[in-house]
């Protein structure tokens, strides 16, 4: 019977950690999926984004200008970030896509962002915005100098 018994805990002990680990995959799973649905919703507002932002250089609108400000918030809130590219860095293929390569004769300026076309974005997995690395959503398009020896 003590026997029975012993065996009976460990087959219970088993069956807890069993559901134990069940319940931290799930909840990784569902996390994951998230992130998922997240960064597709995003891919297909960023146009939208965009449209609006060019429509605002071109109209100045205070309403267009609210309206994009709300819907960045919105994705700042659920942890996406602008990818901070910026003329005169160095093109970083990691969070930079190359759209025109323009010649230059001045040797450091070989490679260096000469124009951001398009800002890229980033999801923070899980958000903390300012925080290094993140999921690009999509890259920042980029206009870059190549030295050319005149």
């Amino acid at each position: 019977m003590k026997k029975k018994t012993e065996d009976l805990k460990n087959q219970l002990a088993r069956a807890m950690a069993d559901y134990a680990n069940l319940q931290k995959r799930t909840n990784e799973e569902r996390g994951e999926m998230y992130k998922l649905a997240s960064i597709s919703f995003l891919s297909k507002l960023l146009p939208i984004i965009d449209n609006l932002k060019q429509a605002q250089k071109h109209i100045n609108d205070s309403g267009i200008a609210i309206i994009v400000g709300q819907l960045e918030t919105l994705a700042l809130e659920e942890g996406f970030e602008e990818i901070k590219t910026k003329v005169g860095e160095k093109f970083n293929e990691s969070t930079d896509e190359v759209v025109e390569v323009l010649e230059t004769n001045i040797e450091l300026e070989d490679n260096n962002i000469s124009e951001v076309v398009m800002p890229g974005w980033k999801y923070i997995d899980p958000p903390r915005l300012g925080e290094a690395g993140g999921t690009v959503v999509r890259h920042a398009r980029v206009k870059v100098f190549k030295f050319v020896k005149k």
